[in-house]
């Protein structure tokens, strides 16, 4: 079963976020707590971790692309 994989929210103000890097390509495997990508905010770029088990089925926003809190970044099934 395949889920997305959502701009997290880092703090109260953060509204939105700009992938910085991917850390992992279409069809790698991924573990829960295994780095996924790098999130800019306005303040700093954090690492995200995965929070799921599975294969990185799709990249939906590539890296320098923006995207608002909660919208769908990944497919991990």
């Amino acid at each position: 079963m395949s889920e997305t994989f959502n701009m997290p929210k880092f703090g109260m103000t953060m509204e939105e976020g700009t992938v910085h890097a991917w850390h992992k390509k279409e069809g790698d495997s991924v573990k829960t707590g295994e780095l996924l990508l790098d999130v800019e905010s306005d303040k700093a770029i954090m690492e995200v971790m995965s929070d799921a088990d599975g294969t990185l089925e799709k990249i939906l926003v590539q890296e320098g692309e923006v995207r608002k809190c909660g919208e769908p970044l990944a497919v991990i099934g």
